[in-house]
């Protein structure tokens, strides 16, 4: 279990600055334009990201940021979607990152697609990733930015996840989705998560 410097009221929670940003996917050419590869491509579209420059630890990829507000990390864990928590750990002991201090990056099958939105702690949704990095921290009372994939209209979970957008999909993602959730992110960064979770609890980028 993951050391904690005591358990954060919500009240509390909302003025951590976060420290680690872990976007949550499947390491490989295959998984690519996966679904449940969303937050690897919406990070991207962020603007400080072709200038950072990685590092391979923490059984994955990492790179450091200087921000306003201080050094940031930003983290792709290489385990696969079910182990996301061994990654996360070991950085955030690494880097002495609290719970409070970490913004997992992931799709949802609860929103629909083409809408993102901030939250902290609550449910887990049934998502594999999630879970293995409560299982790690011991809490779930860490940030999330939720992006929208939407369920399917069949019983296939894990087939619609590992499947790729289609292309008109894809479009509205880059075109709507991904601009809006970058500057949602980079207000995080350089704001705080206070105001990032205050300006998008959930935003419905298509009409």
């Amino acid at each position: 279990m993951y050391y904690r410097r005591g358990r954060p009221s919500k009240v509390q929670w909302g003025r951590a600055m976060i420290r680690l940003y872990a976007f949550l996917g499947n390491h490989g050419r295959e998984y690519r334009g996966n679904r449940h590869n969303v937050a690897w491509q919406l990070a991207e579209h962020l603007p400080v990201y072709g200038e950072l420059s990685f590092e391979r630890k923490f059984k994955g990829r990492y790179a450091q940021w200087t921000s306003p507000n201080g050094r940031i990390w930003f983290l792709f864990p290489e385990t696969y979607m079910n182990l996301s928590g061994d990654a996360i750990s070991e950085a955030m002991r690494f880097f002495h990152v609290a719970p409070d201090e970490l913004l997992a990056i992931h799709d949802d099958l609860e929103l629909p697609f083409g809408s993102f939105g901030f939250k902290f702690g609550g449910g887990l949704g049934g998502h594999n990733g999630l879970r293995s990095i409560e299982s790690r921290l011991g809490t779930r009372d860490f940030a999330r930015l939720r992006i929208g994939i939407g369920r399917p209209d069949h019983a296939d979970i894990a087939g619609y996840v590992l499947s790729d957008f289609s292309p008109r999909e894809r479009d509205d993602l880059e075109c709507a989705v991904f601009p809006k959730a970058a500057d949602a992110v980079g207000i995080c960064i350089n704001e705080g998560f206070a105001k990032a979770l205050a300006l998008f609890p959930k935003v419905r980028c298509l009409d």
